[in-house]
């Protein structure tokens, strides 16, 4: 095995195999000890109808629905968030995704209002805003979104962060980035399918071709496409396969220059970017 990949391994906390049970039970715990802990009651999680939000998701509703009988409480709630740009073509989706997973409550926020006037006060100053800017844009304002209801709830917000996303940094920094729990890292993407088929997930949910479609110019763009490689390669190499050298060398590029995504704001003692 490849030096660096065993470093990311370690760093990602990745296991070669799962036990589907165990990991099932080990992020409703988690999720529940932590609104215990904080004395919050509500998960907020934004929906895309994909395979990360809605496993996410039903972990979720797991953990509320554990905490509603246990202590008779009907405050504890998950809240499914719909949040598109204006009409998007993923919505039969996420609407089936929100009923597997039983949401307690349901809201619609559309960020195409939000997302335009932004962009139109950055041009207003002389900004040419591109497409891909955009699409950052986009994801920013959907966790703005969930954070402003979390915090009207006394709730916490959901990431979808994985493995298989965290060692690209196949994500916006501060947007689906941004999140007060994210109960399934740590798994790669072909282990977070291996839950989903144990819940009974709908299995085109998780079977389709992953895609942010986040770009106007480009809708639907797969992850695999935008990455050079694909999510069964970085599993393999998440897993300490052995893997051909030059996908290899672009997964660790990938990590390598997405490493500022993986860390809090950057202060003077950090030492990270020296190495």
């Amino acid at each position: 095995m490849r030096q660096l990949q065993q470093e990311i391994i370690n760093a990602l906390r990745v296991k070669p195999t799962i036990d589907v049970d165990e990991e099932i039970k080990r992020s409703v715990d988690f999720l529940q000890q932590y609104l215990l802990k904080t004395g919050l009651q509500t998960l907020v999680l934004g929906i895309s109808g994909g395979q990360d939000s809605t496993l996410a998701g039903k972990l979720s509703q797991m953990a509320i629905t554990g905490l509603q009988k246990e202590y008779s409480d009907k405050h504890y709630q998950f809240v499914a968030v719909r949040l598109p740009y204006g009409n998007q073509s993923d919505e039969a989706d996420a609407m089936t995704a929100i009923e597997f997973m039983q949401a307690d409550q349901v809201m619609r926020v559309d960020i195409k209002p939000a997302t335009d006037a932004t962009v139109a006060a950055l041009e207003a100053n002389g900004i040419k805003v591109s497409d891909f800017n955009k699409g950052n844009i986009k994801a920013r304002q959907r966790m703005i979104a969930q954070f402003g209801i979390a915090g009207q709830l006394r709730g916490a917000v959901v990431g979808t962060d994985h493995a298989s996303e965290a060692v690209t940094g196949f994500y916006t920094k501060f947007g689906d980035g941004a999140a007060d729990v994210t109960p399934i890292w740590r798994l790669n993407k072909r282990q977070g399918k291996q839950l989903l088929a144990k819940l009974g997930a709908p299995e085109h949910l998780y079977v389709k071709v992953p895609t942010a479609d986040l770009e106007d110019d480009r809708p639907s763009l797969p992850d695999e496409v935008a990455l050079g490689v694909s999510y069964s390669q970085i599993d393999d190499y998440l897993e300490g396969q052995e893997i051909d050298n030059a996908v290899a060398d672009k997964i660790e590029d990938w990590y390598q220059k997405t490493g500022h995504k993986r860390h809090l704001p950057i202060n003077v003692y950090d030492q990270w970017w020296k190495s």
